[in-house]
């Protein structure tokens, strides 16, 4: 196929990633073509780790972080310092998405997930400091995406009082991810605050949440997994696809529709797929504007 002045060759496209609701490799190709407008700003700078399903959701899966033995020669990279995950490697050279011919070709490798660090590459292929905090609302047994709307409402009042300008989205499985841009003091520092605010939430109402992963303490608790804002680990992108059985996305809310939810709204109200929100952003734009939103410092600590 031809677009946007690149040659690639796609393949399989009958192929079904997503059996339960006959979504296929062409489809895959289609949604993120469409989506890509709102979708590559937010990757733009940032070393991506695709998570590859070759056989479909019901198949075995893989994390992909180093490009080279696939990329086309027009696909940028960049070179970063290996994470701890990625055994006997100093370096990795990690795809930088930033066009929409790069998302056809991964696309086209079923790598039906993109996940992104909460951090850029300034012009010299350095990283720079983190320019957003998340905090990942993961329900456990017994809770679900209503929970996590109780305490997201709660983040957001702190965040807010902290003077920061808080987003949300589900993340496209089973609960919802709150993000906010900032400026910080060292690589170290939102990973810091954001675990302060989990315990601060824990000291309040420690039936309903838990700041620490053991599976033993989270029954009937939403996780607050402030560890996301480690420089060495990533975050489904918005507007990413989830190899989950409905072909659902990582979609960003309003306010209002994480509030109505914690009112007693169905939580099917916040499951989008990928019809769902490309109708979304025609209709709304883009809920995750970062780059309209205040950038906060975060408080020092």
């Amino acid at each position: 196929m031809h677009i946007e002045g690149r040659q690639l060759e796609v393949s399989n496209l009958d192929k079904v990633l997503f059996p339960e609701v006959g979504f296929t490799k062409a489809q895959v190709i289609d949604y993120y073509v469409r989506i890509a407008p709102v979708l590559l700003p937010h990757v733009a700078g940032r070393p991506v780790t695709f998570t590859r399903w070759p056989n479909g959701v019901d198949g075995q899966a893989f994390f992909e972080k180093n490009s080279g033995r696939h990329a086309p020669a027009w696909v940028r990279s960049a070179t970063v310092p290996s994470p701890g995950s990625s055994k006997g490697r100093e370096t990795l050279d990690m795809v930088l998405l930033t066009a929409v011919p790069d998302l056809v070709w991964s696309a086209n490798l079923a790598a039906l997930e993109v996940h992104v660090p909460q951090w850029r590459l300034d012009a010299a292929g350095r990283a720079e400091l983190p320019d957003l905090l998340v905090l990942d609302l993961d329900p456990g047994p017994g809770t679900g995406v209503t929970e996590c709307a109780r305490v997201g409402h709660r983040l957001r009042e702190r965040l807010v009082a902290d003077g920061l300008d808080p987003v949300v989205k589900t993340s496209g499985s089973k609960g919802l991810q709150v993000y906010a841009p900032i400026v910080c003091e060292d690589a170290d520092h939102p990973s810091r605050y954001a675990k302060s605010l989990a315990q601060g939430l824990i000291r309040e109402t420690p039936e309903d949440v838990v700041w620490r992963m053991e599976k033993a303490l989270r029954p009937g608790k939403v996780l607050v997994d402030w560890s996301q804002n480690n420089t060495a680990k990533t975050t489904v992108a918005p507007y990413s696809l989830r190899a989950r059985a409905g072909a659902t996305v990582s979609t960003p809310i309003s306010w209002a529709e994480l509030d109505a939810v914690r009112d007693g709204a169905d939580p099917a109200t916040v499951r989008f797929d990928t019809a769902a929100v490309l109708a979304r952003v025609d209709e709304l734009g883009d809920l995750f504007d970062i780059a309209a939103r205040r950038r906060g410092a975060l408080p020092p600590g």
